[in-house]
């Protein structure tokens, strides 16, 4: 399985959001972007870390970073889960897994004891160059929902 690191090039990505538009890694050329991947919308722990990012969505903008997340859900209930839920943040969906994959946030992992395949709850920062290129600059892997949002902002001194 793929373990990002910091330094390493960010797997570049276009997927579908909410809404069915084409988002790419590059769009978000010389900034810094939060890319947070978790396991399913519209469940409780998926929603707190949805609802937090959104809630501190203007600080983090501020301070010069983005916030995209990112889940193997279809754009419809990605709609559904950010009109639900209130989010402003950008959700993306990745259902054939490839950039899942790619960052190291799905695979084997560790579910009420049990081992399962799924993805695990990572987070991202990627310094994206004035050509598209990412590097990351924070790999964060089994990170927890409640707190994690509040944590990284400390972690980044925001």
């Amino acid at each position: 399985m793929t373990t990002l690191k910091v330094g390493d090039t960010a797997p570049s990505f276009s997927l579908p959001d909410a809404e069915g538009r084409t988002v790419s890694l590059s769009d978000y050329a010389g900034r810094r972007v939060i890319v947070y991947f978790y396991p399913a919308a519209l469940t409780p722990g998926c929603t707190t870390q949805a609802v937090d990012f959104s809630a501190d969505k203007d600080d983090l903008s501020a301070a010069g970073y983005d916030v995209v997340g990112i889940s193997p859900d279809s754009p419809e209930k990605l709609a559904r889960f950010a009109q639900k839920e209130g989010l402003s943040v950008v959700l993306l969906s990745d259902a054939s897994k490839e950039t899942l994959l790619a960052y190291g946030a799905f695979g084997t992992k560790k579910l009420y004891g049990k081992e399962i395949e799924g993805v695990i709850r990572s987070t991202f920062v990627v310094d994206v160059d004035a050509d598209g290129v990412g590097t990351v600059a924070v790999a964060q892997y089994n990170v927890r929902a409640k707190g994690h949002v509040a944590k990284l902002r400390r972690d980044l001194g925001v």
